[in-house]
């Protein structure tokens, strides 16, 4: 890969409309033409600006560039001459509306600043706050906000509210891949810090200001309340800590590596130090920021290197495809040819990137914070951590210079083997084993759940199944026996083969075993979320019980039971006796498939739609297991016959040998 000679990542078109054409134009224009008295916006004189095709009417993008150049200028120089008071008197106001106020004061400072890093950075800070604001603007009349900045900026929800010729303005540098585009340049990892005039973003600041200005107006006009839709907080963070912890060594060694690695692109070198800054700093939002777009490009790098397509590593043009994160991550390049990245990168390093990126149940960092959905305040250290050693690790893997001392190195040597081993905690699969073991987890609590004393039980006439729970607790085990042979070695057991320890001990053992997760064919992919939804069904009645039990025994206890519900309540202790092991069989059977799943490809299109229709009866049958033990419901006798039913299918498909753990073997 050779990073050093890569002078832009901006095709000669593209390089010339961001770089050029808005400086062709030499008039100096007059801030009073588009600044009134009072501080407001004269929108129709920066509309003018825009120029439209003959042909139909559309923006001429070049012309209108071109034009608004000397208007930008003219604001720039503008809001240079401004002190930081001066701007909060007159603008603060009028950016309320974005709910980020304080983030485009920071703006101001920044263009008050030559440090062009810290431009485009802003650029992308405000950019992707503009974005969430204005969605919340369309919500007031629109029901679905798109999720396609060019999409909103076009809608008509949104002409509404500010005018179509004012949404026209923004287009011209956001969300057109005809315009300047200055957002997707930047956040896809294109533009290096010194190919982003500081006019344009000191033209959308001043464009939001007006924003405000004319929202106000329209809110005032139609008496409606704009609600800005709560960001979006990143659950169970623990899951997310693969890397150690980085320390100030650490960050002093990537600095090093930084220079040195072919990864990354020359032109690119001062973001990513000011991320590694940012990073030092606290200031972990910029950090990711940052960084992510220099991961995008150098992987863009090594992509155009594996597959021979030197040409994608710059912007297309505004009729062909972007080279991003979708293109490389995936498995077939666009002529359906294979895709070599992956097995460049290798197994582990595209699992970590889905994982982060891509599953829908991840964090999907780049999505959330490129359109605005993540409180950048509170941005958590424990997902930078992640990005920011997963980074080191590329630098590492991906340079001719001898890195060995680096690999090697006491601090690097576990973030390298942290990433060769790293596993997908986001993709469907790895979201069921995890769901397989907390399930397992609460049916554990049921043998400590307080039941009234034996005796009591005798004094109650009519309670009969004692008989017909053993006859299931049977069946269970002629089933488990049967299906022993498909589980590892040290599981067989003769006598009891649903031993609740056993069981969890099993499923911890099968939910540790590697199952491959990238490109999982659809039938896998169909076949996961019918076992996850029976895992969930599962976990819901073994809530359900545990609760009713608790309230049912503190009733007893307390003789508030009426003769009705004390025969409900034993009814229910009878049956929670074959309940816990028929519950523990369809986790091993769910997690057995599971380990199996890949096979599913095996089946022929008739088999398959058979194996589907087993799979659905378990979960009609768990779904209908919620419904029964509910309070409301309390039909315990029906779970008996529910149960056996179900039990007498289950011996049936495995006699069959139609599970996928049988055609493993």
């Amino acid at each position: 890969m050779a990073s050093d000679s890569v002078t832009t990542c901006l095709s000669p078109p593209v390089h010339y409309v961001i770089c050029k054409l808005g400086s062709e134009k030499k008039d100096t224009y007059d801030i009073n033409n588009i600044l009134s008295e009072n501080g407001e916006v004269c929108w129709q004189a920066v509309t003018e600006h825009v120029c439209y095709l003959e042909s139909d009417q559309s923006v001429d993008y070049i012309k209108s560039i071109r034009s608004l150049g000397p208007v930008c200028e003219s604001v720039n120089l503008h809001l240079k001459s401004l002190t930081k008071e001066q701007f909060v008197t007159e603008y603060a106001l009028w950016f309320r509306w974005t709910n980020c106020t304080e983030l485009f004061l920071e703006v101001f400072d920044v263009l008050q600043d030559t440090e062009t890093t810290e431009v485009a950075l802003g650029l992308m800070k405000l950019t992707s706050c503009l974005e969430r604001a204005l969605g919340d603007v369309y919500l007031l009349i629109g029901k679905d906000c798109p999720f396609l900045l060019r999409d909103l900026l076009a809608s008509e929800q949104l002409a509404v509210v500010f005018g179509q010729a004012v949404m026209n303005v923004l287009r011209v540098f956001i969300g057109s891949p005809y315009g300047l585009n200055l957002r997707n340049v930047l956040w896809h990892g294109f533009a290096s810090p010194q190919e982003i005039p500081a006019k344009y973003c000191a033209m959308l600041l001043f464009l939001t200001a007006g924003l405000g200005q004319l929202l106000q107006t329209y809110l005032m006009q139609t008496k409606c309340i704009l609600v800005h839709r709560p960001y979006v907080t990143f659950v169970s963070l623990d899951e997310l800590g693969v890397f150690p912890d980085l320390n100030h060594e650490t960050l002093s060694i990537a600095e090093e590596l930084v220079k040195l690695s072919n990864f990354v692109l020359k032109t690119m070198l001062p973001f990513w130090m000011a991320a590694l800054t940012a990073f030092k700093q606290s200031r972990y939002a910029d950090c990711v920021i940052l960084l992510l777009p220099q991961l995008e490009a150098g992987l863009r790098l090594l992509f155009t290197t594996t597959n021979k397509c030197p040409n994608r590593l710059l912007t297309a043009e505004p009729s062909a495809l972007y080279t991003t994160f979708d293109e490389m991550l995936a498995k077939h390049l666009d002529n359906e040819e294979v895709n070599q990245l992956p097995a460049v990168l290798q197994e582990p390093a595209m699992e970590f990137l889905w994982d982060f990126l891509n599953h829908q149940e991840g964090p999907r960092i780049r999505d959330r914070l490129s359109h605005g959905e993540i409180n950048l305040e509170a941005f958590p250290r424990e997902v930078a951590n992640q990005i920011v050693a997963f980074a080191i690790t590329l630098l590492c893997r991906f340079s001719d210079e001898d890195m060995f001392a680096f690999k090697e190195h006491m601090v690097i040597k576990p973030l390298m083997n942290c990433a060769s081993c790293y596993r997908s905690q986001f993709h469907p699969i790895s979201r069921l084993k995890k769901q397989v073991l907390e399930c397992m987890k609460s049916i554990h609590l049921w043998p400590e759940l307080p039941t009234v004393p034996e005796e009591h039980v005798q004094t109650i006439k009519g309670l009969e199944g004692n008989a017909e729970a053993s006859t299931l607790i049977l069946m269970i085990s002629e089933i488990v026996s049967q299906l022993q042979q498909y589980m590892p070695q040290n599981f067989y057991s003769s006598d009891d083969t649903i031993d609740s320890v056993l069981t969890e001990r099993l499923l911890i053992e099968l939910c540790g075993t590697h199952i491959c997760t990238l490109y999982s064919p659809r039938p896998v992919l169909e076949t996961v979320v019918v076992l996850r939804k029976i895992s969930t069904q599962c976990h819901q009645v073994s809530e359900k019980v545990i609760a009713s039990t608790e309230l049912r025994y503190k009733q007893w206890m307390n003789k508030t039971l009426r003769s009705r519900q004390r025969h409900n309540y034993l009814r229910m202790l009878n049956s929670i006796k074959f309940l816990s092991p028929v519950l523990r069989l369809i986790l091993v059977l769910i997690t057995l498939e599971l380990v199996n799943v890949h096979l599913v490809s095996k089946k022929n299109p008739f088999e398959y739609q058979q194996y589907l229709k087993f799979l659905k009866s378990v979960l009609q049958y768990t779904e209908n297991l919620v419904t029964y033990t509910s309070p409301e419901k309390n039909k315990w006798d029906e779970t008996m016959e529910l149960t056996n039913k179900t039990l007498i299918r289950i011996r049936k498909i495995s006699d069959r040998k139609l599970m996928l753990m049988q055609l493993a073997t």
